[in-house]
């Protein structure tokens, strides 16, 4: 019996279209290039950030966007300790959530500390920006912890 001839063909998935932004996240991502932390406003009155394009109690369009503070309040996180090639930090670091001051709906991104043990729930945190910001959710290079604040 004769072996089966292998057939093969290189294939790339790729995704060649691009997507614009729209007001409320152009507005968000602008903020961040210039910045600042916008969220909106929904029905409800409580500050989204990162904002969203509809209200989720109406499903309404929101267009109400609040200027918010840029430290927080750590409500949740979770330690890596081995960094993947992907993440923004190449150090151990934190997922966190965070809740701007300002803002009733927390947003992840990662908090650079010293070690796990320098986290605590409550603490607080500021936003450290990139060096060069584009309009990225990476202009926000990191959140790090507060020295000496009261949780």
């Amino acid at each position: 019996m004769a072996a089966a001839e292998l057939l093969s063909q290189e294939f790339e998935l790729g995704f060649t279209y691009t997507r614009s932004t729209g007001p409320v996240v152009g507005k968000f991502l602008t903020g961040l290039r210039d910045g600042k932390v916008y969220g909106v406003r929904g029905s409800d009155g409580r500050v989204l950030v990162p904002p969203a394009e509809y209200d989720p109690v109406t499903a309404a369009p929101l267009t109400d966007f609040v200027e918010v503070g840029q430290e927080g309040r750590l409500l949740s996180w979770c330690w890596v300790s081995e960094p993947r090639e992907a993440h923004l930090l190449q150090q151990p670091f934190a997922w966190a959530m965070v809740q701007l001051d300002g803002a009733d709906v927390p947003m992840i991104h990662c908090l650079e500390a010293p070690s796990a043990e320098a986290v605590t729930t409550g603490a607080r945190v500021s936003i450290s920006w990139a060096d060069e910001r584009q309009g990225f959710i990476t202009d926000i290079r990191c959140f790090t912890l507060l020295q000496g604040a009261a949780s």
